[in-house]
């Protein structure tokens, strides 16, 4: 009996994935641990490996397909001795929509099962768009649109033959091939329709940030404090710590952003009031003993939260490296699970967008989610006299479960006092 090949759970919330791309064909030889497909999930593209050896008989999945359950039946292997009669019966999936989100399951086991019941056909892909017109939202697998950038290569030039016209992989190299475009069929329309309203369909990553961030308002009690604080010491020591920086191949070593201060600051205030720094569950609040910090960070249909793990250990140089390289990583799909899966605390810095104040929606299971805004220049009576200062204001999100209002206040004074007095961190 052929070894049936499975979509895997690639996170504990995974209920479907895009399979991206078949890095093994019919007819070859794998062996264990080798890489057969691409996975991409509702957060990054996921490389996939063999549990079995064996030859690749039938893949049941075609490449660009979306809406892939979990645990559905991608490909047959055949054992040693078996020929290509073990595996008819078998009928081959197509490109279906995305399915409604369903509730979190259990991460499934990546290892093949042998069950004997073949693939459900799914209804046939929807028709190849035409490129986008100039200025138009473009459609693409955040594989499809890191390959065109490698690449060179216009995606918006680009025709979608995967499912509802979204770009895939493979576009791009038919694009390559033609020159860095593809043509539009006949009869395709372009622009608006007769609504006169475009729709713009939800990717995996999209839907899970709408499920989750529902539940998080439906079904968690926030409340909210603000606090201002004074940036100039925190701006000064700043400049210093750059100016100190170590020069290595005409660059410096490192490049302390104020972001990276305040992941600083925010982790040295969770180490002294530990009790904000934890989740809420029906048997017990969940008090972390690691002082790890999620950051929240903008990418193409969405965003993921990165995490700085053991942040109030680290150094500010060290802070500012690691983050810097989450988010690289993060806007490239190439995270994994354990990097953004988890944490105890996030910030929501939008200052840079010039947002002074705004209250974040918390992140479950954890307990707190502080919104940081823009700086801005406020005039003050300092010891009767008027002075003008750089001020900020922080507003932490707290789910009342966890987070009483006097923790809540204790955590914002004491982050307060390493922000206005940044030479603290250091200590």
């Amino acid at each position: 009996m052929p070894i049936e090949v499975l979509m895997p759970a690639l996170s504990p919330t995974m209920t479907e994935g895009t399979l991206a791309k078949w890095v093994k064909k019919e007819g070859d030889m794998v062996e264990s641990g080798d890489v057969i497909a691409e996975i991409e999930t509702d957060k990054a593209t996921m490389e996939v490996e063999a549990v079995d050896e064996g030859k690749i008989g039938k893949i049941l999945v075609s490449e660009g397909t979306e809406g892939v359950p979990v645990n559905q039946l991608i490909a047959l292997l055949l054992e040693e001795g078996e020929d290509a009669s073990a595996v008819e019966g078998y009928e081959a999936a197509s490109a279906a929509p995305a399915p409604a989100a369903e509730a979190p399951k259990e991460e499934a086991p990546v290892a093949a099962a042998s069950n004997g019941n073949g693939a459900t056909a799914a209804p046939s892909p929807a028709p190849a768009t035409a490129p986008a017109a100039s200025g138009e939202r473009v459609f693409a697998s955040p594989l499809a649109r890191r390959v065109a950038e490698q690449e060179g290569v216009d995606i918006q030039r680009v025709l979608g033959t995967g499912p509802h016209g979204r770009i895939i992989r493979a576009d791009i190299e038919d694009a390559l091939k033609n020159g860095g475009a593809t043509a539009a069929p006949a009869g395709a329309s372009v622009g608006r329709n007769a609504q006169e309203y475009t729709a713009i369909p939800n990717s995996g990553m999209r839907k899970t940030i709408a499920k989750r961030l529902l539940e998080s308002k439906q079904q968690v009690p926030h409340f909210y404090l603000n606090v201002e604080c004074e940036l100039d010491a925190l701006l000064d020591a700043r400049t210093r710590i750059n100016d100190a920086a170590p020069v290595k191949d005409e660059r410096p070593a490192y490049k302390v952003s104020v972001n990276d201060m305040i992941i600083k600051a925010v982790a040295m205030g969770l180490r002294e009031v530990p009790a904000a720094n934890a989740s809420w569950t029906e048997e017990a609040i969940q008090q972390y003993n690691n002082v790890d910090i999620s950051v929240a960070v903008a990418m193409d249909g969405g965003l993921i939260t990165p995490i700085v793990q053991n942040a109030d250990q680290l150094s500010l140089s060290a802070i500012s490296n690691t983050t810097k390289d989450l988010i690289k990583r993060a806007r490239e799909g190439k995270l994994q699970p354990s990097e953004y899966q988890g944490g105890g605390f996030s910030i929501s810095n939008l200052g840079m967008y010039g947002i002074k104040h705004f209250n974040a929606i918390i992140n479950p299971p954890q307990g707190c989610i502080l919104a940081v805004g823009a700086g801005e220049e406020k005039v003050v009576r300092k010891g009767g006299d008027f002075t003008v200062v750089n001020v900020m204001t922080v507003t932490l999100s707290c789910d009342h479960r966890v987070v009483d209002g006097a923790v809540g206040a204790e955590f914002l004074a004491a982050f307060k006092r390493y922000i206005e007095d940044p030479v603290m961190m250091l200590v």
